[in-house]
């Protein structure tokens, strides 16, 4: 087999070639910057996902803020604004309502300052003005346009930024009513102020019950992966368990016995040696797969139940594993059991992930223990071609011998279609023509490669039958007609 070539890091780059980094703002504009990310417009995360149910609640706030600045307008007449004013001031209440939708701070700075002009321009109006006076600062329609722009801003922003606008409104109330007054007028703006107040803390409460359900909601989430994943953690070590107790018992009895066995018969032939030394060298090695079987079974991770490592990151698990440089090997120890394998090797290794290497190892093993488990005296083709995209595998049998097939349990193709998807890859697997099964496999070396256009697939004519899976229920109809198998084929 060709030297796997290790993976090469990124080039050097002139360190003259790389942008300065900006240099950062000032500590004062830090400081602010959280408080500027407040005053944007937010939308509750319950009702993201509802976006529909939000458009009558629009039409409705519409509908109001027209309602207001007509009222307001009408109201304003009173003062003898003129028309130009009267309308500028009522319309600016009315759009105030309908901006406090999307930016409710600016929205209140525009009712704020609708509601300054409007006071200060009726002044005059109040002067000489019989007792009872009308109402100012602050009329009807302007504390009801205000109490609305305050309210979807309280639900909207931070609690601190509304109680902030709060007291810019409190204090923007007592400069007009105590430094600029009117002659005779009835005041409001101490219970204007304390609606105001009263509409912040009910916004800011039901703003802070919102994010506690969702908060509830996201730590309910959590709990209940961590309990998954702590369940599936537990039943893993209890599988580990089990087979160091049951498996690993049983292989080392074996090891020792054949190890034992050309002990106990006066000169045992070189022929019954060697196939005693195969037993033991076999027993060993499951018993090294066992081992890292297990570790991979007790590791924390179980979104990589195969050891392959992160996605696209080639990290490779603390204990050593096979790599295409073990094929040989492999390939060796199958011809020993009695099959006939040939090995073609295409192209050169290009450095890849031990992620990839292993799971190549993983098809190419699975696939020769099908050919020995399900076509006994077949001769197979191992094919191996590399590319600048990955590597292709290809392990193909020839029909069977008469010998009967030993059943399987069913999992092997899937193991095998896990292990490549997990790498961005594919596995096929069909009859041949001529009565064998083919294994076809493409891992890329990088998991965001796509894969190749000339994917092998099921040649038009012949049922997909895999070697593990049950055989079909009879009875049952299948689309189209598929040739007769002969038993014995995979």
């Amino acid at each position: 087999m060709p030297r796997v070539e290790p993976v090469t890091g990124e080039e050097s780059r002139d360190p003259r070639d790389r942008a300065a980094p900006a240099p950062p703002p000032p500590a004062r504009f830090q400081r602010l910057r959280p408080a500027l990310e407040a005053t944007r417009s937010r939308t509750s995360p319950r009702w993201r996902g509802l976006r529909w149910l939000r458009v009558p609640g629009y039409v409705v706030v519409c509908w109001i803020a027209l309602a207001i600045a007509l009222a307001n307008t009408d109201h304003m007449g009173r003062y003898n604004l003129g028309t130009d004013l009267e309308v500028l001031t009522g319309f600016a209440q009315g759009a105030a309502v309908v901006l406090a939708l999307w930016r409710p701070v600016p929205a209140w700075a525009l009712s704020l300052a609708g509601t300054v002009v409007a006071a200060v321009a009726a002044r005059p109006t109040l002067q000489g003005h019989p007792l009872p006076g009308p109402a100012w600062p602050w009329n009807i329609t302007e504390v009801t346009a205000h109490a609305i722009v305050f309210l979807l801003l309280a639900l909207r922003v931070r609690t601190r930024v509304s109680f902030a606008v709060l007291v810019g409104t409190a204090v923007t109330t007592w400069v007009i009513q105590g430094l600029i007054g009117g002659a005779t007028y009835t005041s409001t703006g101490l219970g204007s102020v304390a609606v105001f107040a009263a509409v912040v803390i009910v916004g800011a409460a039901f703003r802070g019950l919102g994010e506690a359900r969702t908060q509830l909601v996201e730590q309910e989430t959590i709990t209940a992966e961590e309990r998954a994943r702590r369940t599936l953690l537990e039943e893993r070590n209890r599988i580990a368990r089990e087979l160091h107790d049951v498996v690993a018992h049983h292989m080392s009895v074996i090891s020792i016995q054949a190890q034992v066995a050309p002990h106990l018969v006066d000169n045992p032939s070189e022929e019954l040696k060697e196939n005693l030394a195969g037993i033991r060298e076999n027993a060993l090695e499951a018993l090294t797969e066992l081992r890292r079987v297990l570790g991979v079974l007790r590791s924390e991770n179980p979104e990589d139940p195969y050891g392959l490592g992160a996605a696209g990151t080639g990290t490779a698990p603390d204990t050593p594993q096979p790599t295409l440089d073990r094929l040989d090997a492999l390939i060796d120890n199958t011809r020993a059991a009695g099959l006939q394998v040939v090995a073609e090797v295409h192209g050169e290794a290009r450095g890849y992930p031990p992620g990839v290497q292993l799971s190549a190892y993983r098809i190419v093993q699975e696939a020769l223990s099908n050919a020995l488990r399900h076509a006994p005296g077949s001769s197979v083709r191992v094919g191996i071609t590399h590319d600048p995209r990955g590597v292709h595998l290809e392990v193909t049998n020839s029909r069977p011998g008469p010998v009967r097939p030993s059943p399987g349990a069913g999992h092997g193709l899937l193991g095998m279609r896990e292990r490549a998807a997990m790498l961005g890859g594919h596995v096929t697997a069909h009859p041949t023509l001529h009565g064998g099964f083919t294994v076809s496999a493409f891992l890329p070396k990088d998991s965001a490669a796509p894969p190749p256009a000339d994917t092998p697939g099921t040649p038009e004519g012949l049922e997909l039958i895999f070697p593990d899976d049950p055989p079909p229920t009879k009875g049952r109809s299948t689309k189209g007609t598929a040739p007769p198998t002969e038993e014995g084929t995979p």
